[in-house]
């Protein structure tokens, strides 16, 4: 069980169980939570930099802005270019070759002098920290049907770790040695990670491999989104839930550094470590997935994320408001997510990499509307209107789940 504290080694990272999948040992399931928020933090280091940086390199403010926009972009294109691949090679050799190539786009970022050197390792690293989902696909397969929920709750906990405090951990160390500082870091750290990836993560040399060219394996993904209604589904669930996680924490900091609180930017940084509560949802999700509750699960999660947006509307009134706000959010985003990626992947196990891939897609582009949504509409109407927003797009989430949840099934009662 995920409570065993056997030592990681290749041996004991995974055990055959009595069905198909694995037994997997807590130690490897952490360290699959440990490397997946470090590849994903990447994406976010550069948010409360962009000035900083702008300085050092002479670049225009139109154009330090274009250093997240490319990063995220290049993340996009790695979801549906990249993550299938997993589908078809070797996991663990794909994992630690990608993470190693990772670390050389970090450190393209952290040496960069000029800012098209700078741009180009940034939308690489981008499309390098993909290696989260193709990290998340193969615990997920690696798995024992009756264990998946938890082992992806878990792992689901190192990434939404990894977002929050991404841009609390850039910002202090860019106070203390430079922002070159963070990218050289986390290149030290990634090539730790790629070692120790190489050593622990188990061979599954029982399953067969399956036998599709690169553009049949890229069209795979998109029937298998015509095909199976419970992804569709799932999907735009995704893609709601993290419009409003993005309506929230693209905005949060305009009326926070305002009168009448006037944070300066580490203190609003620090902000995301209310929302690592989130990581707790992720889970006790994923043990009420594997108890077959999956559907209570997202219409509990989805009450509360509409519920959410009342507090949140007190901000400018009530720091504590916006606590029992954000927690509250963050709790109901990941319990969603979870449940989404536990449910979609046993719809085809054999297919998990482009099914994860996929789904991830409509995620990136929820926080892309939901974040240009948010500024736009703060800049034209306030906080008050940023709220009524989130709030709307939480209630269609809501209505959507209650209007399809007799319809579709829940292929994870027959796994268990």
């Amino acid at each position: 069980m995920l409570g065993n504290c056997e030592a990681v080694t290749p041996r004991t990272a995974a055990r055959r169980s009595g069905g198909s999948g694995f037994v997997l040992s807590r130690g490897v399931v952490i360290l699959f939570a440990v490397a997946c928020g470090t590849a994903v933090a990447n994406v976010y280091f550069a948010q409360p930099l962009l000035v900083t940086i702008g300085h050092d390199l002479a670049m225009s403010p139109g154009l330090v802005g274009s250093v997240v926009t490319l990063t995220h972009v290049g993340y996009g294109l790695g979801l549906f270019f990249l993550v299938p691949l997993g589908d078809v090679a070797d996991r663990r050799r794909l994992i630690v070759a990608q993470t190693l190539l990772l670390v050389l786009a970090l450190a393209a970022v952290a040496t960069a002098h000029t800012a098209a050197i700078l741009l180009a390792g940034m939308a690489g690293m981008g499309l390098l920290a993909v290696v989260t989902q193709t990290l998340m696909a193969f615990a997920a397969s690696l798995a024992h049907p009756a264990q998946r929920g938890r082992v992806v709750g878990l792992v689901t906990s190192g990434v939404v770790i990894g977002i929050l405090l991404a841009r609390t951990a850039s910002g202090l160390m860019a106070d203390l040695a430079g922002w070159r500082s963070v990218y050289l870091a986390s290149a030290a750290l990634t090539a730790l990670l790629a070692l120790v990836l190489h050593r622990v993560l188990p061979r599954r040399d029982d399953v067969p491999a399956i036998s599709l060219r690169y553009g049949q394996l890229l069209r795979s993904t998109i029937s298998l989104f015509a095909r199976e209604r419970l992804l569709r589904l799932r999907a735009l669930l995704g893609l709601l839930i993290f419009a409003a996680f993005s309506t929230l924490w693209s905005s949060i900091a305009l009326p926070l550094s305002k009168p009448p609180y006037s944070l300066s930017h580490t203190a609003i940084g620090a902000w995301g470590l209310v929302g690592v509560v989130g990581a707790l949802a992720a889970t006790m999700a994923g043990r009420l997935n594997d108890r077959g509750l999956s559907q209570r699960t997202t219409g509990i999660a989805l009450a509360l994320l509409a519920a959410s947006w009342l507090p949140l509307a007190f901000t400018r009134s009530s720091l504590w408001a916006l606590v029992v706000g954000v927690i509250l959010l963050d709790l109901a985003v990941q319990a969603v997510h979870v449940t989404n990626q536990t449910l979609i992947h046993a719809l085809h196990p054999d297919a998990g990499s482009r099914l994860i891939g996929g789904y991830m897609i409509f995620y990136s582009i929820g926080s892309a509307t939901g974040a240009i949504a948010a500024t736009s509409l703060y800049t034209a109407a306030g906080w008050g209107a940023v709220c009524a927003l989130g709030a709307a797009i939480s209630c269609l989430a809501l209505a959507l789940w209650t209007l399809t949840r007799h319809s579709t099934p829940d292929p994870t009662t027959k796994a268990t």
